[in-house]
């Protein structure tokens, strides 16, 4: 069971924070445009990428959990601990930032945009940026601890010392 949460974690959050990136970079070269150009770009970017976001980003959530428990007495379990944390705050920032500003920009009329279009697009890719990041950073946990020993770890240093005396 491990090996194969291990594996889905690493694909998803890869594929997750891949897919992010190319969004971002999409994102910034935006920004040398006027408001039509961006306002269209950003509804055809509505139309399916949050369906990518979605079978991407809850996988790779759920094989994260799922490797964490597997792993919380091994030496592997800060990095993969550290990043289910991340793509909490990945999945948090979507939540609260990121997704009310995409329901807000699909009603956005690309020949009249709202007056303050470039406050909110500012939000929204900051937003991205940091959880951009937060998803790089995952997924380099992931596959920090892939080629990790996994072997288990006593509850206390002294384990054996104790064991010794009790056989006595």
């Amino acid at each position: 069971m491990t090996k194969y949460a291990r594996f889905t974690s690493l694909v998803c959050a890869g594929l997750f924070a891949g897919f992010l990136t190319s969004v971002l970079v999409l994102e910034l070269s935006l920004r040398g445009f006027d408001s039509t150009v961006y306002t269209q770009v950003r509804l055809v970017e509505l139309d399916s990428l949050d369906k990518l976001a979605v079978a991407t980003l809850l996988p790779a959530l759920i094989a994260t959990a799922v490797l964490v428990h597997h792993t919380y007495r091994t030496h592997t379990r800060w990095p993969t601990v550290a990043a289910l944390a991340l793509l909490v705050l990945v999945l948090g920032l979507t939540l609260i930032v990121n997704l009310p500003i995409n329901s807000d920009q699909l009603h956005w009329n690309a020949q009249s945009p709202p007056s303050n279009w470039t406050d909110v697009r500012d939000r929204w890719q900051i937003a991205h940026a940091a959880r951009t990041v937060a998803a790089v950073l995952a997924f380099a946990a992931l596959a920090l601890a892939a080629p990790l020993p996994r072997t288990r770890r006593s509850n206390s240093p002294n384990t054996s010392a104790r064991r010794d005396r009790l056989r006595t």
